[in-house]
């Protein structure tokens, strides 16, 4: 029998909050993990890809455990990107819309002033999601305080070591080391990981989500075999035959989003790119055009697309194909989402076709010709 969040020991007013934002019935990786956080809550792996519920799984566990009698940080929440972070604070800003007494979160990254992130700091905090490089400038300052923590956790640990966080981090963990359990979730756990694992972390308790079951079933999988040469007209003639459907379009690098972004543009498509060039304000208003709607489609990087969270998405275009596995399946999951139908279209050129085959028996998904 299915469980519900009840069962998982969430109280009502969380509850009546998830269940405000539609998210009525708990994942594998929720239901594996909450009750070992709320009842034990020491050191936890989580093995589990971006759009299986992460946030919920260790950010319900965390409000349960906030003392609002004591006006100090007791949890922190590292992730890699700005865009996550401002995710995750907002998530659980709506979790705790019924609780009877405030739970304050505070989000801190690069990209804006510093003092004025340090002026929200003096208020009154619970938690604090951050950006590895940010914390450490706070920490150097000496303008936040991690002496009550209780918990650390670190959000898609895999990509904060690929982005080059892996001194940043080591350095918080050694500044926070006895006095918190470390809960730690990522897609996948490279021998780096591993290093920070056997170090920091005590006898941590795994749960892993099996790749089979991480796909969204709602998601339908198509490529459509194409020329260098044409790919940019076939996109173009996608975009025209899907003009009343939003969705973002996925590149390998910064200069072919920005390039292609240039290009569409020419073509009269209201798109714009989002990566990691660009300042924090920029990012900010192409982010309000796309989710009020004023733009149908963005070009992203795999890196900037983290924390995206957009309802509606119709499609997902993987104009360059990912150098990673576990990239289609962070891109694949911005569509589909809330109980929604999508689907994901990949571009491949004639002598990679092979590549499809693989991806579709690694993740253990039928991807058809679109043409089929």
């Amino acid at each position: 029998m299915a469980k519900t969040f009840k069962d998982l020991g969430i109280s009502d007013k969380f509850i009546q909050a998830l269940e405000e934002n539609n998210i009525l019935k708990p994942t594998q990786i929720q239901e594996e993990a909450i009750p070992y956080l709320m009842e034990v809550g020491k050191d936890f792996i989580g093995q589990a890809q971006t759009g299986t519920g992460k946030t919920a799984a260790f950010g319900l566990p965390i409000l349960h455990h906030i003392d609002t009698n004591l006006p100090a940080i007791q949890a922190l929440i590292l992730c890699p990107t700005r865009e996550l972070g401002q995710q995750i604070a907002k998530q659980l800003f709506r979790f705790t819309k019924y609780c009877d007494k405030k739970i304050f979160t505070e989000a801190v990254y690069g990209g804006e002033k510093i003092d004025i992130q340090i002026g929200r700091l003096k208020r009154a905090t619970h938690i604090v999601v951050a950006t590895p490089g940010r914390l450490i400038d706070l920490l150097e300052r000496k303008a936040i305080s991690l002496d009550n923590i209780k918990t650390l956790v670190l959000d898609e640990a895999d990509e904060m070591l690929s982005m080059g966080f892996k001194k940043d981090i080591d350095k918080i963990l050694e500044y926070t080391n006895g006095q918190r359990h470390t809960w730690l979730f990522s897609a996948t756990i490279p021998s780096a990981l591993n290093e920070i694992i056997t170090t920091y972390m005590k006898e941590p308790f795994k749960v892993e989500i099996d790749k089979e079951q991480i796909v969204n079933e709602n998601i339908s999988h198509k490529y459509v075999v194409v020329d260098l040469k044409d790919k940019l007209d076939v996109l173009a003639r996608f975009l025209k035959e899907n003009s009343k459907s939003r969705g973002i379009v996925f590149c390998r690098t910064k200069k072919n989003a920005e390039t292609l972004s240039k290009q569409l543009y020419a073509r009269n498509f209201k798109v714009e790119a989002i990566h990691g060039d660009m300042g924090q304000r920029d990012r900010e208003k192409v982010m309000r055009a796309f989710k009020s709607e004023r733009l149908q489609t963005l070009i992203a990087t795999d890196i900037s697309a983290r924390g995206i969270d957009v309802q509606n998405l119709n499609y997902v275009i993987h104009y360059d194909l990912p150098d990673q596995l576990e990239y289609y399946t962070h891109r694949s999951g911005r569509t589909a989402r809330g109980g929604k139908k999508g689907f994901s279209l990949i571009f491949i050129a004639p002598n990679d076709i092979d590549k499809i085959r693989d991806l579709g028996q690694q993740l253990n998904i039928q991807i058809t010709n679109i043409n089929s």
